[in-house]
């Protein structure tokens, strides 16, 4: 079958062939024509081992939003230049995909979805730990009204010593920040999402420089650059939600802690309670006795047969293209993507000033 999408991808670095190409590869209504990237190099890489014959490639993403045959443009860029490539591909009347951070500034996020609203195209936000086995049946749960009202949660995103020592991930003029808007930002789409709840009352945060500046500290990517280590190694936040419930965010890529645990969420209900500890985990109370509850998530039914496994990464690109072909809205909307980086900028605007960031 003729493929009915023809998609660019405007960066070609390690998120685009960690996730993106190898996912949209299995879609056979998704064809990639087009490859840009500010090195060359990398945009010849992809394209040789992913694109079509005919496949074009660019250094300057403008030359590639003139192409009116492209229908899908892919953002895989820097946090700093999210808002401006997205911004351009909507206006040049193509459906985006951008990946996570949606933007480095809160004003620069509600600009996209005010773009998207205007251009009358899709846009979403690369959030791909909503895609999980664990995550989507959760979400379930929650619809179902199983853990009841909400009213506390955690957003885990804790690393020990996993400090991002490539690319740009310790340059706050380009990202906006470190672990809180690098990883934090899944946590927390992962848990307002689950809870389904966007009000946002009032922010308290803080944020730490206590490990980014050892020489030769212990890493999994090896020892970091102090010089270069310009972001916070840490950061916390309490969130108050207009209906009253809280949502504590913590978020390190160096913190001295056994405790580690990456775009997870605690919730804790009226009817019952839910982590992500150990694939999931339900607790509450019935008939008078505390219950635990361990959810398999294994497909794994008979001896000798696996059963059907599918990666995060390609239920993502699975969901957001069927979006595209039956015109429904995307799994994750513009308008909740906005109001995690709004959070995550009230953190770290509390994190400065020693004071709580009240919302409208």
């Amino acid at each position: 079958m003729a493929a009915t999408f023809k998609v660019a991808l405007i960066g070609c670095g390690s998120i685009a062939n960690g996730k993106h190409l190898p996912s949209l590869s299995k879609i056979s209504e998704v064809s990639l024509v087009a490859f840009c990237d500010i090195q060359r190099s990398n945009a010849e890489q992809a394209a040789t081992q992913y694109g079509t014959p005919d496949v074009k490639i660019y250094e300057d993403y403008r030359e590639l939003l003139a192409d009116p045959s492209i229908d899908v443009v892919h953002v895989c860029t820097a946090n700093d230049t999210h808002a401006e490539i997205a911004i351009a591909a909507l206006e040049a009347g193509k459906h985006v995909m951008c990946e996570k951070p949606m933007a480095k500034k809160a004003a620069d996020a509600r600009a996209m979805v005010e773009a998207a609203k205007r251009s009358g195209k899709k846009l979403t936000i690369g959030y791909n730990n909503r895609f999980r086995s664990d995550s989507l049946l959760l979400k379930k749960m929650c619809e179902a009204g199983e853990l009841g009202d909400i009213y506390y949660a955690k957003a885990h995103a804790l690393r020990r010593r996993g400090v991002p020592t490539w690319g740009v991930f310790l340059d706050e003029d380009k990202q906006g920040g470190g672990p809180l808007i690098d990883i934090g930002t899944h946590a927390l789409d992962l848990t307002l999402w689950l809870m389904n709840n966007y009000e946002p009352h009032v922010v308290l945060g803080t944020s730490y420089h206590k490990l980014s500046k050892r020489e030769n500290a212990a890493n999994s990517w090896g020892p970091w650059d102090p010089a270069k280590f310009t972001v916070e190694d840490s950061a916390f936040g309490m969130i108050v939600m207009k209906n009253g419930a809280t949502i504590m965010l913590e978020a390190s890529w160096a913190l001295n802690t056994l405790d580690t645990k990456e775009a997870r969420t605690t919730l804790s209900g009226t009817e019952g309670g839910a982590d992500m500890t150990d694939g999931l985990r339900l607790n509450g109370e019935k008939y008078g006795k505390l219950y635990e509850n361990q959810i398999k998530l294994d497909p794994k039914g008979v001896d000798f047969y696996e059963g059907k496994k599918e990666s995060m990464q390609d239920v993502e690109m699975r969901l957001w293209f069927d979006a595209l072909l039956n015109d429904t809205e995307p799994v994750v909307t513009p308008e909740q993507a906005c109001v995690v980086s709004e959070i995550l900028e009230a953190i770290y605007e509390s994190a400065a000033s020693g004071k709580a960031v009240y919302f409208d």
